[in-house]
Order: structure tokens, then sequence, then C-alpha cells
């Protein structure tokens, strides 16, 4: 199914029945402030093993999640006051922040260390869909067998019809990567260059 949602005043009827499918062990794909994701409810195990297949990743690199605010963060992970600080300044916006996650994280979702790379994209129809479900969103990028990344949600649909439950038509996309940063310790450690500015960091 391909929806097509208003990025700027998305309709409260669609997001509902996107939620539904989520709720439901749906798997969706859905614009951010980067890329256009692939993703799930991270509390449906079923879900993520199917994007472990779809993605042909090892279970051993744990994919991203999506809140839908900084408060909503600190349910899922451990943010010290040096932390609450940089991501306030940062957030909403194309970063991806590595953190310790808290006890309400599955552990497919976390590294054997225990840490979980956590977003808050600057896109409305993202943070309401996470809103909708209570949940956090799983996050990777829909990569194409030749690794290509699409910004046509068509053809996101027609690559993956038979696999994705939904494909969401949010418009246009950056079409660039997050930036990476590690905040472990307090510490923080730009791992990838992205859309985000990381001066700050270095």
């Amino acid at each position: 199914m391909l929806l097509k949602i208003n990025p700027i005043n998305p309709q409260e009827r669609h997001i509902t029945r996107v939620v539904d499918i989520l709720k439901n062990g749906g798997i969706i794909s859905y614009p951010t402030d980067t890329y256009y994701g692939i993703g799930c409810d991270i509390m449906n195990k079923k879900a993520i093993e199917k994007i472990y297949l779809i993605r042909q990743r090892s279970k051993s690199k744990p994919f991203s999640f999506i809140c839908s605010s900084l408060k909503n963060i600190s349910h899922y992970a451990k943010v010290s006051n040096y932390a609450y600080k940089t991501m306030k300044r940062l957030l909403p916006g194309p970063y991806t922040f590595i953190l310790e996650g808290s006890k309400l994280v599955p552990k497919i979702m976390l590294t054997q260390r225990k840490t979980a790379g956590i977003r808050v994209p600057d896109n409305t129809i993202c943070i309401k869909l996470v809103r909708g479900l209570g949940n956090p969103i799983l996050s990777t990028s829909a990569v194409l067998p030749d690794g290509d990344i699409p910004d046509e949600p068509s053809l996101i649909h027609d690559h993956f019809h038979k696999r994705i439950d939904a494909v969401i038509d949010g418009g246009p996309v950056a079409g660039k990567p997050s930036s990476v940063v590690s905040l472990i310790n307090d510490n923080p450690k730009v791992i990838r260059k992205g859309l985000g500015d990381v001066e700050l960091f270095e």
C-alpha cells in the first residue's frame, strides 16, 4: 500500500491507519529528515527479525530507533545532564546519538555494550507515528540491492511491496545520512559526519 500523507499537516486518519499497521506487527517505510526509512514497533521482535531479513543484516549490528522528543528519549536511554543539554541544542534534527539503553529497550535493539542509536528527526509524519504508537520505531534506510537508497517512495513500494505493509509518500527528503555522535560517558565522539553539523564535537 502506497499512502500519500501531507508532510506539513499529516491527515490524522492516515496516521491512525499506519499506527494500526505498526501495532499489528507490520513493517512500514516512512520519511525522515535524511532518507526514507524502513521500520516497525521496537517492541515487536518478529517484526524486527523480518527487517533483519529484508536488510540482510547481521543481528550483531542493531538498528537505531526513533523517539518523539527529548523527554521520550529519557525513557529509553540513560541521559546525563551533558547529553541532555547537547541534544536539546540539536534535536529535532539529522543526528543519531549513541547512548546507553535503558531496561525498556529490547535486547535485540542493543549492542553488546548495551548501547543504542537514537534519533528525533525533524519530520512531522515520523514524530506523529511514534506518538500514535506510544513506542519508538525502528529506523534503517530503505537500501536497494545495488546499494542505492531511493528518495522516491514509489521506487521503495515497487521493490519492497511484498515485504512492507505500507509505504508513506511524505514528499521529498534530503537524501543524505544523519551524523552519528556517541555521547557515552559524556565523551563525545563523531562516528559519522552526515547532514547534522558536528563542529560542536570536534
